[in-house]
């Protein structure tokens, strides 16, 4: 296990204005995203590390309050002074990640009169979907999640960040930073297999190589059709319909795609969606389809807003049918 750790000791800031309206902590914290030890968040402010242009990066997002708009301050913690180039392709890649542009006016008036969304759009004006890391640590995440409780994910990710990651210091906080696609692509597999991660060993190897080959690019991918996108996804060793239709929604930002849902999935939205016991009436995944549809070019970004208010409530009560799905 890797103990050696790297100081980002340069300050260096940007401040980004999002589009209106915005909500910062339900945007740039998702209480279902399972706990792991890049990124912590605390009211109105997340650090996370970054690995991106090959530079390890610390950053912080607060909401600040101008005179006019909310606006989002970012610290940005590294080893040297970053170039002015570097900083400002990195803001637009931190818009594209965490969806600071996104106009959703249509998408309000569109879903107002659905009663189900009401609650949460309330709470949440301005909410965004958003996923903080690139397209390649998405599918390292998806993998880790495949058939496991909670639990053993968090271990398996934990376990990979200390035998492959790198540990950064910035803020007076140390947190892990991924690794290059290159270390896991020339990993051995029963080396992989020791940590205890099974059979997704191959997987970790396998969704590694075209990245580290650069058959892959995530930028260009960005650029293509959707069935384009959902082909190459597929062809990934390990990578199913399921991790498609979340790496869609949430890295490609397609706010129709919903083809797929997990029977995990399938007993939370029985219960949230049509207010059924999900241990004696589960609702079909066809009648759960034919459902959203009905929200149209909107029915993934609507089941967003619902999905997210229920992981918030459980921020602030005990609810115990999700407990028992949990299994932490």
């Amino acid at each position: 296990m890797k103990d050696n750790c790297k100081k980002l000791n340069v300050k260096q800031e940007l401040i980004i204005t999002p589009s209106l309206p915005f909500h910062l902590d339900s945007t740039f914290f998702k209480p279902a995203h399972f706990s792991s030890t890049d990124t912590k968040w605390e009211d109105n402010k997340r650090w996370q590390s970054m690995l991106w242009g090959g530079i390890r990066l610390g950053l912080i997002f607060e909401n600040i309050e101008s005179a006019t708009k909310p606006q989002v301050l970012v610290s940005i913690y590294s080893e040297n002074t970053l170039s002015n180039d570097y900083i400002s392709r990195l803001k637009q890649e931190l818009i594209w990640r965490y969806n600071l542009s996104l106009e959703l006016d249509e998408f309000y008036k569109d879903i107002s009169k659905e009663s189900l969304l009401k609650e949460p759009i309330q709470k949440f004006k301005g909410l965004r979907p958003m996923h903080p890391g690139s397209l390649y640590e998405y599918l390292i995440i998806a993998i880790v999640l495949q058939n496991a409780t909670v639990k053993r994910s968090i271990n398996m990710m934990q376990v990979l960040f200390e035998n492959y990651g790198t540990l950064i210091e910035f803020d007076n906080q140390k947190f892990w930073s991924f690794w290059e696609p290159k270390i896991l692509a020339k990993a051995n597999e029963q080396d992989l297999r020791n940590l205890k991660v099974g059979y997704r060993a191959k997987s970790l190897i396998k969704v590694s190589e075209p990245f580290a080959s650069g058959d892959l690019d995530e930028l260009i991918l960005r650029n293509q059709t959707q069935d384009e996108q959902a082909k190459t996804l597929l062809s990934l060793y390990g990578i199913g319909p399921a991790s498609v239709g979340y790496i869609m929604f949430d890295v490609f930002h397609h706010w129709d795609y919903l083809k797929h849902i997990s029977p995990w999935e399938q007993k939370i939205y029985t219960k949230i969606f049509f207010d059924k016991d999900y241990e004696k009436s589960l609702v079909s995944v066809e009648k759960m389809i034919k459902f959203f549809n009905k929200w149209g070019k909107w029915k993934g970004l609507a089941v967003h807003y619902v999905w997210e208010d229920i992981w918030w409530k459980r921020q602030n009560q005990h609810i115990p049918w999700l407990e028992k799905l949990i299994r932490m």
